[in-house]
């Protein structure tokens, strides 16, 4: 339930996530100078062999940075009373699963609990969580969980933490709210905590400090900062921010929600690190807004159709706005897209006519310079609506020359291939394409570097720690924060997992070695599991060399192959061009296991495995350059 109220019960969490550095090993030895001669190698090929095996195990995949982690101690020190403890569990070293918690005494606050989309380097995985062992160890202390605003890097999380957190209640404004209760419909198996909604400037005990909450500008209504009250001064955590402004010059409504520091102490701010990399300020998103009048003004017997995030709503809703000004009807192809506008609709945010919208079906019964389209796959989702119309499978559109596709959002870090490919085919099919290359139909929701030293001006905070971003963005914000003159020695960069302690009355900011425990936290399916480093990259193996399995039945009465070995490869060679190559496979295959019987009448089957397993890795290696994940079965009879 939702409820507007400031009283809170003792609730409890416990974790934090970063990951494994141990590379993958598969247990290959070179092969012995005999089976070298057998072969007919040289000296000088073998050394190339060995060559190309090590340049081989550089190439075998393994995980990232932020998938594996580092050596670390999972035993992270006792807090010491009255010391400020700040754990960053996600949203470093990376864009997404933000979560932060921050411990005082008794008492634990968690901001934010978001996912990752899984990416290249996890292959098999639906979602990437934040590791919330260290909460769950010390749930009886958690006394809240304040989301800043409605995104899901910032909010997905929550269905698939909460029960293990103890279910603590959620702090947070009306419209995210919302989206996270119908959320919590799609999971009914998992308890939905109680909700309490608030407002900026509105300051709330919870636990033993107070709390206090101000508004921000961001691409979704409702977006907030809190501001945790030590004795020593506020951790101040801004979440997704930007500014609204002309030129440079700051609107009114920023100085009024920033007026709050100007009574407060802020003892350390945790901020958006995304573009401060990026000089000057960022596009205003009423730019935007004024480029999508425009285009829609002037797009005379065209149809429209345009691309973007369902989580822009604040920018879908004058999108449909201006189509209803100008006399054109809108179609909505995408249920989060739906989803969200439901929401906006129901908290008064959206006030269009109902007569404004209509059904995919209803398109045709109205004139194509009448009907714009709304859709979602601006990312170039494979099964996205604009990926099925540029692939010709949607069921109702049909892309044509005379259209005009318009996709208002930039290319998310590693999208860049599915965006090329998404544009090409639509180019293909005639539409006139418009992007934010070509005319301001996007503005990023996080601020640019004059942004974020204006924010820093406003809060002079007394340490930081940058936040929300890759580590390269990181280290640009501290920088630039040492630039507003703030000591070097204030600053910590944190890596995820880490532990950073306020200490000495807030005297000293100290970056611990310890750090949480963050094996990787995943969803896959319905199941929430940690997944070792190992795992990961036997599967980005599989995918990139393929698998090669022998099954070899050996008589033991003989010491003989009963049969010619079995030999299955997936994704390595085709079986039927490779004839010559399996035939050299099954007579090593008969070799070592014929050596081995006659010198071991009952061997160690696991030790002829490995050195079935090593020889034919090599010999693979050597004929293809290619290492497969080498299976050997032994079989006896």
């Amino acid at each position: 339930m939702i409820n507007k109220k400031t009283t809170l019960a003792s609730h409890e969490s416990g974790a934090k996530k970063k990951i494994s550095t141990n590379k993958t090993q598969r247990g290959r030895t070179s092969a012995s100078t005999n089976y070298e001669k057998r072969i007919g190698r040289t000296n000088h090929k073998a050394a190339r062999t060995r060559r190309l095996k090590n340049e081989s195990r550089m190439r075998r995949p393994v995980l990232s940075e932020r998938v594996l982690s580092k050596k670390h101690s999972d035993v992270v020190p006792e807090l010491p009373k009255d010391t400020v403890r700040v754990l960053t569990l996600g949203g470093v070293e990376e864009i997404g699963r933000n979560m932060t918690a921050i411990e005082y005494n008794d008492d634990i606050w968690i901001v934010d609990a978001g996912f990752m989309f899984r990416e290249d380097d996890t292959p098999g995985i639906d979602y990437i969580l934040p590791n919330t062992k260290y909460l769950e160890e010390r749930k009886e202390k958690i006394r809240g969980i304040i989301i800043t605003h409605g995104h899901l890097d910032h909010t997905g999380a929550l269905t698939y933490i909460t029960d293990a957190l103890g279910a603590p209640p959620i702090y947070t404004r009306e419209f995210t709210a919302v989206m996270i209760k119908k959320r919590y419909e799609e999971f009914p198996e998992v308890k939905l905590p109680e909700i309490i909604v608030v407002e900026p400037k509105q300051t709330l005990k919870i636990g033993s400090l107070p709390v206090t909450f101000f508004g921000t500008t961001h691409t979704i209504p409702d977006s907030m900062g809190v501001i945790i009250e030590t004795p020593y001064g506020g951790v101040v955590i801004t979440g997704d921010i930007k500014l609204d402004h002309e030129d440079g010059v700051v609107f009114k409504k920023e100085y009024e929600a920033f007026e709050i520091f100007k009574k407060k102490k802020a003892l350390v701010l945790l901020m958006d690190s995304t573009n401060t990399s990026r000089p000057g300020w960022s596009i205003p998103e009423h730019k935007v807004f004024n480029t999508f009048e425009d285009i829609i003004k002037n797009a005379k017997g065209k149809r429209l159709i345009i691309g973007t995030f369902a989580s822009q709503i604040e920018r879908v809703i004058k999108i449909i706005e201006i189509a209803e000004k100008n006399g054109r009807k809108v179609a909505i192809d995408g249920r989060s897209m739906v989803n969200n506008l439901a929401i906006a609709k129901e908290l008064g945010y959206m006030k269009v006519k109902d007569s404004t919208f209509i059904t995919l079906e209803q398109m045709p019964d109205y004139p194509v310079d009448k009907v714009l389209i709304l859709a979602t796959g601006a990312q170039g989702d494979e099964y996205a609506s604009l990926m099925r119309m540029a692939n010709e499978t949607h069921k109702f559109i049909k892309l044509r020359p005379e259209d005009i596709v318009v996709l208002s959002s930039s290319v998310i870090p590693g999208n860049e291939r599915a965006v090329q490919k998404l544009k090409d085919k639509i180019a293909r099919l005639g539409p006139h394409i418009v992007t934010y290359e070509t005319s301001d139909v996007h503005a990023s929701g996080h601020g640019n570097r004059e942004e974020a030293r204006w924010i820093h001006q406003q809060i002079k905070p007394k340490f930081f720690i940058p936040h929300h971003g890759f580590y390269y963005m990181l280290r640009v914000h501290a920088d630039l924060a040492v630039e507003t003159g703030m000591p070097e020695e204030n600053v910590v960069i944190p890596d995820t997992g880490s532990v950073i302690e306020i200490q000495e009355q807030g005297s000293k900011i100290v970056h611990l070695k310890e750090k949480a425990p963050n094996i990787t936290r995943v969803v896959e399916g319905k199941k929430v599991k940690d997944i070792q480093s190992t795992v990961i990259a036997d599967r980005k193996m599989l995918a990139q060399e393929g698998i090669f399995v022998i099954v070899a039945t050996i008589q033991m009465r003989t010491g003989k192959l009963k049969k010619s070995p079995d030999i299955i490869s997936r994704g390595f060679v085709y079986l039927r061009d490779s004839q010559e190559l399996l035939g050299q496979v099954r007579l090593l295959i008969k070799k070592i296991v014929e050596d081995t019987m006659r010198k071991y009448p009952h061997p160690d089957l696991d030790k002829l495995k490995q050195e079935l397993q090593a020889a034919i890795s090599d010999y693979l290696l050597q004929q293809t350059h290619k290492m497969p994940i080498v299976i050997p079965v032994v079989v006896t009879v």
